[in-house]
C-alpha cells in the first residue's frame, strides 16, 4: 500500500517549506504505526530516515523501517519512495503530499513533526533554517523584505497516495 504524508499550512511571507533532509543531516520522520493484520498499534512513536535501510527477513530486500508486531508476530516494512517535496505558499492553503511510502503490512496513523525544516522568503528569497513545527506554528522576521513571516495552522494527514 502506498501512503503519503500530506501537509496543509498557512505560509505568510515564506514558501518552499520542506524538512532538512540530506545525507549529512538526515531528517527522522516520526510516526505512530499500526499493524494491518491484527490492528495492534505500537505503543511508542517510531522514527525512520530515508538514508538508513534494514534487511527484511526471508527476502533479499531492504526497507527504511522494519517492524515485527509483538501481537501477531508478523514482520512489516516501510520504504520512503522519493525525497520530500516542498510545500509552496498558496491561498487558500491546500493539502499537498510531501512524502510517500511503500508500506507492507503496516500503516502510519499519526505524524509527529520533530526535526528541522527549511523555507525561503516568498519575495526576498531569504533562506530560513532551524524551523521547528512540533508546536504547529513558527514566527520570524525577514530582514530583506522588512516584514514578519510565519507558518501557522499546520495540519498533517496520512492518506493513500
Amino acid at each position: 500500500m502506498v501512503l503519503a504524508l500530506a501537509m496543509t499550512a498557512e505560509l505568510n511571507g515564506v514558501t518552499d517549506l520542506l524538512p532538512k533532509d540530506t545525507e549529512d543531516a538526515p531528517f527522522y520522520y516520526t510516526f505512530k504505526v499500526q499493524c494491518t493484520s491484527c490492528r495492534e498499534t505500537h505503543p511508542n512513536p517510531v522514527s525512520l530516515s530515508r538514508f538508513e535501510t534494514n534487511e527484511v527477513s526471508g527476502s533479499r530486500g531492504e526497507a527504511n523501517f522494519v517492524w515485527r508486531c509483538k501481537n501477531c508476530k508478523r514482520e512489516h516494512s516501510a520504504t520512503i519512495i522519493a525525497p520530500p517535496a516542498s510545500y509552496e505558499q498558496q491561498d487558500p492553503p491546500k493539502a499537498k503530499n510531501i512524502l510517500t511510502f511503500d508500506c507492507r503490512g503496516l500503516e502510519f496513523t499519526e505524524f509527529k513533526a520533530d526535526g528541522e525544516w527549511l523555507a525561503k522568503g516568498a519575495e526576498s528569497g531569504t533562506k530560513f533554517a532551524g524551523i521547528e513545527l512540533h508546536e504547529g506554528e513558527w514566527f520570524d522576521y525577514d530582514e530583506k523584505a522588512g516584514e514578519e513571516v510565519s507558518i501557522t495552522n499546520v495540519k498533517w494527514e496520512i492518506r493513500r497516495a
